[in-house]
């Protein structure tokens, strides 16, 4: 049956119409299930081992040598006019528990990365659902009319009702990190619950200082905020990286934390998981390392800069799965108000 003769359904979340192939709504953004992902989100496994040629491959490993499959996402890079992002498994993890979606829209780049939790069921599952609705959800908000800290808040929850209906149970229930950023001509609204982090990096003319502009939701930073600890004793702790707060069915009521920023000049967003800032926590070093890969090219595409962030990571150990967004402040396509530095 042609498209346009397709009986459209209603939306479960808000009754718009939409149409069997559709991924998402495009009113409110809700993932719609049942429906195909368009590609490249839905990945198929490999019909036969890529080591030893096996077709018993069960739940993503081969049933004859044991070696976890390929899906797709060992590494991963995304592009805007814009913008860019790249997430790699890192060196240690045996998959990538990462996930991130770069939108372009009204002069506006939308930005969402989510790390998956580890010792919770389908982590990597949780992550892109929650990369991918939190990303049409702020579209659809913006694009509707919203301003942009009601649009972030509004898309924190309904990518946290996605991750929360993956949930078998209470007990079996899935679950991320989230960070987003909406870049305008003038400010970054960002949003987040847990431990993935937004930074603001100055070009050095005449902009806010760089600067850390999420806090975690963390057991070391609840100590460092509660005076208990230094930040180096909270850091240092096996607890450091517990998370406070997260999506998830079993994360109770989810209050998610937005913040506008005007950064006053040119310069750059990171938006990155902790498989990055472990090994540059601090505002100055994330910068001085943006600075470096620009390699005195201000014009550098910021595809190559995330992508030597992430090499970085890589090089100091990649202990953890890494992803890095870059957005340009203020976005190109939108036209800047500041002078050229």
């Amino acid at each position: 049956m042609p498209e346009n003769e397709m009986k459209a359904a209603g939306c479960p979340e808000c009754g718009y119409p939409v149409l069997p192939h559709h991924g998402f709504c495009e009113a409110c953004g809700v993932p719609l299930r049942g429906a195909a992902s368009p590609a490249p989100k839905a990945r198929a496994r490999p019909a036969e081992c890529v080591e030893c040629g096996s077709t018993e491959i069960s739940d993503g490993f081969c049933g004859q040598c044991g070696l976890r499959q390929p899906d797709g996402r060992e590494h991963v890079e995304v592009t805007t006019p814009t913008a860019a992002g790249v997430s790699d498994r890192g060196r240690r993890h045996s998959r990538n528990e990462d996930a991130m979606a770069v939108v372009e829209t009204g002069g506006r780049v939308i930005a969402v990365v989510c790390d998956g939790v580890s010792s919770a069921p389908r982590p990597e599952e949780a992550s892109q659902i929650a990369a991918e609705t939190g990303a049409a959800m702020l579209t659809a908000q913006l694009d509707a009319g919203a301003d942009t800290e009601a649009a972030t808040r509004a898309a924190v929850l309904r990518a946290g009702k996605a991750v929360a209906a993956l949930a078998a149970s209470e007990h079996e229930a899935p679950a991320c990190t989230y960070v987003s950023a909406v870049v305008d001509v003038g400010a970054v609204t960002v949003g987040w619950v847990g431990d993935s982090r937004a930074y603001w990096i100055s070009d050095g003319t005449g902009a806010r200082p760089s600067t850390v502009l999420t806090a975690d939701d963390s057991w070391a930073a609840q100590m460092v905020e509660l005076g208990v600890l230094t930040p180096a004793q909270a850091h240092a702790d096996v607890r450091a990286h517990t998370l406070t707060s997260w999506l998830g069915a079993d994360a109770g009521e989810l209050r998610p934390r937005v913040e506008r920023f005007e950064p006053g000049g040119p310069g750059a967003v990171v938006l990155c998981t902790d498989g990055l800032w472990n090994y540059l926590p601090e505002a100055a070093e994330l910068a001085e390392a943006v600075h470096r890969a620009r390699a005195g090219d201000p014009a550098r595409p910021p595809l190559e800069i995330a992508g030597e962030l992430v090499r970085t990571a890589l090089d100091a150990g990649g202990h953890d799965n890494v992803t890095v967004v870059l957005i340009p402040f203020p976005p190109p396509e939108a036209g800047s108000p500041y002078p050229a530095g």
